[in-house]
Parts: C-alpha cells; structure tokens; sequence
C-alpha cells in the first residue's frame, strides 16, 4: 500500500506536462498580504450568487459583499447538489471556481482579499455540474446530469478554454455524480459514484485529456465524496448503510499506477450521521469529515501511509441541534473549520488545535434556512 502511495508521488508534471500554461503555487499561499475570507454558494434558480466574507484573526465572520456568478444555479431547499467541491479556490487562491447548474455553465471569480469580481464564464460541456476541480493549468468539471460526464479545460490566467475530445463518461447516466479530485501530482483524477458506490479514477494524459475510466467498487456503502491528502491517500466519505443509526464511515486508498484503488483504512466509523463531505488540513495531518444526520463533524489523523486513525471521542465538534452541517471547508492557514449549515442558515466555526481538536468559536447568519445553498470554500 505504501508502494502505491510511492508511484502516485512521481512527479509527473515537473517533467513538463502542461508548461505552456501557467502554474500554481502548490502550497495554497499566495503570499502573506492575502485577505482571509470565506465564501459560500447561493445555487439560487433565478440568480447564483457568491456571499463574501472576511475572516477575523479569531475566526469570526462578517458578511463583505454579493457577487453574481451570471448564471443560474438548480435551487431547492436541502443540499439540492448533493455533491462536494460546487465552489472550489484555485491551488493559488487567486482565483475562485464556481458550478451554475441550472445554466450548465462555470464563473471564475478573480479573488481581491474579500471581495470578488466576475472574469470568465464557460459552457461546462454538459448537464446540470456540480462539482468542479483544478490542477495547475487544467480545470475539469462535473456533469451530474444528462449522460453523467467530465469535461476537461485549459485555464490561463482566468481563462477556460475547453480541451478537446477531453469528455469522459461515467459508468451509467444515473450515476449520481458526487465529487472530483485530483491528486496531489496531477497524475489522477477521482470522481465518485453514488446510486452505483463506486470511485472512477481516471489517468491525466500529456495533452491534458484523460484514459478511459477505471471503475473501482468503494470498500464500504454509501460513498458521497473523495479528496486527497497530501501524501496521495484517497479519502472518501461513506454516508453507510441504510438503517444503521450513527453508522457512516470514512476509507482511505493508495491508487496504484494503472488507477486501482487498495483500501487503507477501511469504512473507520465516524460515529455520526449522514457523513457526506470531507476536508483536509492543508499540512496532511489530520482530516475532517461532516455528518449532516447528527450536525457533528468527526477528526481523524492521516498516517504516513495514509492510514486513519480517530482523534479521541473521534467527534470533536458539534452544531446546534438540527443545524444540518453540509459542506466544510478549513482556511489557508489550517487554523479554521467552517461549515456550511443549511438547516439554520448559518456558517459554524471551530478553531483548530494543535492536536487536531476544535473549539467551538459560535456561528455566523449567512442565509435563510434551507435555502438550497451549496459550496463553501475559504483562504
């Protein structure tokens, strides 16, 4: 398994792939002047909207602005996606990435410190995305609806230009299209499955198209998102089985070089409910996961190897009762965990320990309750 982790740190892309277009830092710093600030998604049906926020330096929220993304989103009331990574900042922060998928297009919003201003806007290449993902000078994004594909672009500066013959379908058209990630590399793409449980993984060619998809069957029920620590282990969140009270999971995989997943930790418990969405530290050291059933979110440490190991009580946070956390997010500095919380229209916010434990620091009012927002995302 360590082996597997091993080939997925090749450094493809240091040998050339993509260098006629512009890279990205790859430690998501951009330098100490940038604002910290946290964004979230509107998906509104008649106007998607991005609400800005600046961060104070002890974590606490203060709406800056509305910015329309020029599309239209799906609306709905609860988690109306159903997907992780609807809002996704460039490895850079410099940029910000966002799904309108009810217009079937993507925004690119450049970020200036809590403000944003609309620069690009592209056809996503298919139906209803929800989900998008960026490495270095590629953007690939996710079609949940019509024949369940991904569509790959060319970004420069904050320009997409769409690859072609870069459309890879999934392995039905109701696949239920959850999340996409690359790997730390480049090397691999991974997209999850969630009416038929699996993880596609998908080789990233020279000319920025990808092989044909490798399906992989997901090591424990009900798999919703995948993203990748920095040492190349897989994580994916497991919603469990139907029934069982408390009983979602988390897996960890190595992917080996012809896009098979080894499981590492397998299906370790998270002791909640309706886990759904994972975030990563920026350091690898530990990762977080939000049960939406319970409104508590889980920690586990990310091992060397990629195996996962629960901080003590294994829930460290809890919302309100009835908060409903959906997507979370940690800032740039590993210091914050915020999430988005549909039930009250709030945005909970924990302070990061050292040992990877969280205080509670309150909530911030973002919207109304069950409003249909999607995506979080913070510098």
């Amino acid at each position: 398994m360590k082996n597997g982790i091993h080939k997925m740190i090749v450094v493809a892309l240091a040998l050339g792939l993509f260098a006629s277009v512009p890279a990205f830092a790859q430690n998501g710093d951009s330098g100490p002047g940038r604002a910290s600030a946290v964004f979230v998604m509107t998906n509104s049906a008649e106007r998607n909207e991005v609400i800005a926020f600046t961060r104070t330096a002890q974590g606490g929220l203060q709406e800056s602005g509305r910015f329309a993304a020029g599309g239209r989103g799906s609306g709905g009331n609860t988690d109306p996606l159903e997907s992780q990574g609807s809002l996704a900042l460039s490895q850079d922060h410099q940029l910000l990435l966002a799904v309108n998928a009810g217009s079937g297009e993507i925004s690119v919003f450049r970020v200036l410190g809590a403000t944003l201003a609309l620069v690009n806007r592209a056809s996503s290449g298919g139906s209803e995305p929800n989900a998008i993902a960026q490495h270095g000078g590629l953007v690939y994004v996710l079609n949940a609806g019509g024949s369940s594909d991904v569509v790959g672009f060319f970004l420069n500066r904050s320009s997409l230009q769409q690859i072609p013959n870069s459309t890879r379908f999934l392995s039905t058209n109701t696949s239920g299209a959850a999340s996409i990630s690359f790997s730390p590399d480049g090397r691999f793409l991974a997209v999850t499955e969630r009416l038929t449980n699996r993880v596609d993984v998908f080789l990233v060619q020279a000319d920025g198209t990808l092989s044909p998809v490798v399906e992989n069957s997901s090591a424990g029920p009900g798999v919703f998102a995948v993203a990748f620590a920095p040492n190349g282990a897989a994580i994916v969140s497991e919603t469990g089985a139907p029934g069982v009270v408390n009983g979602s999971a988390i897996t960890s995989y190595a992917v080996q070089a012809n896009g098979t997943l080894s499981a590492i930790s397998t299906s370790v418990p998270t002791l909640g409910a309706a886990n759904c969405w994972n975030a990563i530290t920026p350091d690898g050291r530990f990762v977080y996961v939000s049960n939406a059933g319970s409104s508590t979110i889980s920690g586990f440490a990310i091992g060397a190897d990629g195996t996962l190991t629960p901080l003590p009580g294994t829930v460290v946070g809890s919302n309100s009762s009835g908060a409903t956390n959906l997507d979370i997010t940690v800032s740039a500095d590993g210091k914050f965990l915020y999430t988005l919380n549909t039930g009250n229209g709030t945005i909970g916010i924990f302070a990061i320990q050292k040992d990877g434990t969280l205080v509670n620091g309150g909530s911030a009012e973002g919207f109304a309750p069950r409003s249909g927002f999607n995506g979080i995302a913070a510098n």
